[in-house]
């Protein structure tokens, strides 16, 4: 909710309409703080901005090269949500561009050194079915190579918090020395929530959303470069809540349920 009021777009609209109606009863100060915030929002939405807060965030990461030996006992595969209502579990299209990525890059660790993988993902925003992004990615982790006797499942969170308690509640124990697998964008976040869970983290990121380039057209509002900021203040305001200990959402398995399907 703080990152969807905060988005560049919609503060600097706000900061306008305060400006217009109210200019003349501000105080110098309160006018000049009011310019800050357009102009800062402004930048905000142009890709040279956009993609130096992408790429900042991203690095905050760690790197692969710094996961010493031995290999991880086990891959976590984070879902990155649906772009469509799955008509059932061998729907894999309706995985959206994220999910699709994150799945890629599990079969690519996998193919590296084989080691069990658990895809941790609820149902999406969609009412009216009960399929899951876990059980979609399982499915294309299947049609990419893995065996389905490699595959765990956790269904039922719907949070990157809930992604590593419910992970760490798993019957039988997932090994707390694992790959976690999501987006480069993402993995600070995740990485805090899963070593807060007590796992050892090693990261693979799947994507990476900076880019770079000097020409004039980077200097001049896109639409991409404002879905870039949304999404890097999404996670850069989620992992600060996190660490205050807010949004925490956790939830309680039953003893009856892992889970797992």
């Amino acid at each position: 909710m703080l990152s969807w009021l905060l988005s560049p777009l919609r503060l600097g609209v706000l900061a306008v309409i305060v400006a217009v109606l109210l200019w003349r009863w501000l105080p110098r100060g309160m006018r000049g703080l009011a310019v800050l915030v357009i102009v800062a929002c402004a930048a905000l939405t142009t890709p040279w901005a956009a993609n130096h807060l992408v790429r900042w965030q991203e690095a905050r990461a760690s790197s692969p090269d710094a996961c010493a030996p031995p290999v991880p006992d086990a891959i976590v595969l984070l879902g990155g949500g649906f772009s469509m209502r799955p008509r059932d579990t061998a729907d894999v299209m309706a995985l959206s561009p994220a999910s699709l990525r994150r799945s890629l890059a599990a079969a690519e660790r996998y193919g590296l050194a084989p080691v069990p993988i658990v895809v941790s993902g609820g149902q999406g925003p969609y009412s009216g079915t009960d399929v899951t992004e876990s059980a979609l990615m399982a499915a294309l982790l299947q049609r990419l190579g893995v065996p389905r006797e490699a595959i765990r499942e956790e269904s039922r969170s719907r949070t990157t918090w809930q992604n590593a308690r419910l992970t760490a509640e798993l019957e039988p124990a997932v090994p707390r020395r694992i790959w976690l697998v999501t987006s480069a964008l993402h993995m600070a976040r995740a990485e805090f929530s899963f070593r807060e869970a007590g796992f050892d983290v090693c990261a693979w990121p799947a994507e990476r959303m900076s880019a770079s380039g000097g020409r004039f057209r980077y200097l001049l509002p896109a639409t991409s470069a404002l879905a870039k900021t949304d999404a890097a203040l999404h996670e850069i305001l989620g992992e600060f809540a996190y660490r205050r200990g807010w949004m925490r959402d956790d939830v309680r398995v039953p003893e009856s349920s892992t889970g797992e399907e």
